[in-house]
């Protein structure tokens, strides 16, 4: 949260704030589940003897092990993603890094949304280090986490494990129904946009959108 709202508090080369995050961030209206991560992930002891690059920071930034969620996102593909820069760096580097880890990962990015990584920096690092970055990614691979979470349910529902808890305030079994398959609905959209390649996002748009008759 703060690496996120630093641009609101803190004077940058590039700034970004909540309402531009949430606009870039979610291309469809239910995908708005992020995978966020930090780098540089270290002691506090380590901080003093080693300066971390620009280029160090976008490889720790992307790396799993640097997430927050339990979901790794070798296993699907960005839809978006954005990076919040603090301390001093040169925004050309940052420009470089980020279109080189692109072009590396080209395939962890769905192609039919151009320009899909958002770049902020803001001159002030947080306290005790130089240079950090804040990662911020809308990722299908969070299907994995509902999944999981799915599965559990399951396990617990069958049983009806503390389901009087509940039901005993008011609530209906249907209710679990509905939430799970809701959720089950999610992890379809999330699987389609996955696998999804131009060709079907330019039909999928021409059916949603036909041409009126003259």
């Amino acid at each position: 949260m703060s690496g996120v709202t630093t641009c609101l508090r803190f004077p940058g080369q590039l700034n970004s704030d909540l309402r531009k995050l949430a606009v870039n961030m979610v291309p469809f209206p239910r995908l708005h589940f992020f995978m966020v991560g930090f780098a540089p992930l270290t002691s506090r002891g380590a901080h003093s003897f080693r300066a971390v690059t620009v280029p160090e920071l976008t490889q720790q930034m992307f790396d799993p092990k640097n997430m927050m969620a339990a979901a790794d996102f070798r296993n699907g593909r960005y839809l978006t993603c954005s990076a919040i820069f603090r301390g001093k760096v040169s925004m050309k580097e940052v420009e470089d890094q980020m279109r080189n880890i692109q072009n590396k990962n080209s395939s962890y990015f769905v192609e039919w949304i151009p320009n899909n990584v958002q770049t902020a920096l803001c001159s002030i690092p947080p306290r005790g280090l130089k240079m950090s970055s804040t990662f911020v990614g809308n990722s299908t691979a969070i299907q994995e986490l509902f999944k999981r979470v799915g599965e559990q349910f399951t396990a617990m529902f069958r049983r009806k494990a503390f389901l009087h808890w509940y039901t005993g305030e008011g609530m209906d079994e249907m209710e679990f129904t509905e939430a799970e398959s809701n959720m089950n609905d999610l992890v379809s959209e999330y699987q389609q946009y996955q696998d999804a390649g131009v060709d079907e996002e330019e039909e999928e748009y021409e059916e949603e959108n036909p041409a009126e008759e003259e």
